[in-house]
């Protein structure tokens, strides 16, 4: 493989997530790394958040470790335990089945940037924090429902 030109690799926008969760991730876009090199077994891409922008709903992975290295700017890392501001340089790591709901905020006047690096699970669950609702990722397709299993129709 030869060294990946980040000007040619898709910039992602938009999310999966349901309306009105969507709507919320304005300002979050990435570059899928990983794939663009062709890896299968883990994920890398660089999450890019305009001033103001989340990164997701607050969530944790039942099987699939992630770690982040900020890699531009300055943004706020918001987990169950309260918040920590990450700059340049800064890591974190979210092991697989701990039930901490994380996500970051880019609460500067600059663009952030940041590394994720993710295992890939065949199936995988995660679980937001904040809101009534799970996705389920099986054999490439992706489902929402409710913290009780039941078929999630919209917010309650």
């Amino acid at each position: 493989m030869t060294k990946l030109d980040l000007s040619k690799v898709p910039l992602k926008t938009g999310s999966i997530y349901p309306s009105p969760y969507a709507e919320m991730m304005a300002g979050r876009s990435s570059l899928r790394l990983g794939e663009a090199g062709g890896l299968t077994q883990f994920g890398v891409n660089l999450v890019i958040l305009q001033p103001g922008a989340v990164s997701s709903l607050r969530h944790w992975h039942l099987a699939e470790d992630e770690f982040v290295m900020i890699t531009q700017g300055a943004c706020v890392m918001v987990r169950d335990a309260g918040e920590t501001l990450m700059v340049a340089g800064d890591c974190v790591a979210f092991p697989a089945n701990v039930p901490d709901g994380h996500h970051f905020i880019n609460r500067s006047a600059e663009v952030a940037q940041f590394l994720v690096v993710g295992s890939k699970a065949k199936r995988e669950v995660a679980t937001y924090s904040d809101v009534d609702l799970v996705l389920t990722v099986e054999a490439g397709q992706a489902s929402f429902s409710y913290k009780d299993g039941s078929t999630w129709v919209g917010p309650r």
